[in-house]
């Protein structure tokens, strides 16, 4: 289970994380750590995808710091994936390490999922920021043809 103060990367998607990141002259698609955690872990959402972490990564990233999440408004798609798993708002308890715990680790299983989910999609890929922009615009066409399917108000005059 998570420390309640940090959020913690899979040891086996540690070198994917860094190689997500603009930093160090990299071209990644990411500016930070924080930010490719939260899109993995709604990636994850989306898919229903929850994996473990079984062994944290020791080296860069380390566990990141629940305040880096917060200084960049992220904290709310950790509370909010752990309401919707839960079903429970005394998740929200800022006095309950307990429930700090478990909504964590439930952002944490929704981002090593996610992160699963980019490893199999940018695998092979050179320009990963070019990858991820075409994964997405897939998605959107495929959930916009979805939605039209559906709509009946093209039959009415």
């Amino acid at each position: 289970m998570s420390e309640s103060g940090r959020i913690r990367v899979a040891k086996d998607k540690a070198d994917f994380v860094k190689a997500l990141i603009s930093d160090d002259g990299g071209n990644g698609p990411f500016q930070t750590f924080a930010d490719v955690i939260v899109f993995a872990a709604a990636l994850g959402a989306k898919y229903n995808k929850r994996v473990s972490v079984d062994e944290v990564s020791k080296r860069e990233p380390t566990p990141i710091r629940l305040e880096i999440f917060a200084a960049s408004g992220y904290d709310i798609v950790i509370k909010l994936l752990g309401i919707t798993e839960t079903q429970d708002i005394q998740i929200l308890s800022p006095d309950d390490e307990d429930w700090q715990k478990k909504c964590n680790g439930i952002f944490e299983e929704y981002a090593n999922g996610g992160l699963e989910i980019l490893q199999g999609e940018l695998r092979g890929s050179i320009d990963y920021t070019n990858t991820i922009l075409l994964f997405l615009q897939h998605e959107k066409l495929n959930h916009k043809s979805e939605d039209e399917e559906f709509d009946l108000t093209r039959f009415l005059s």
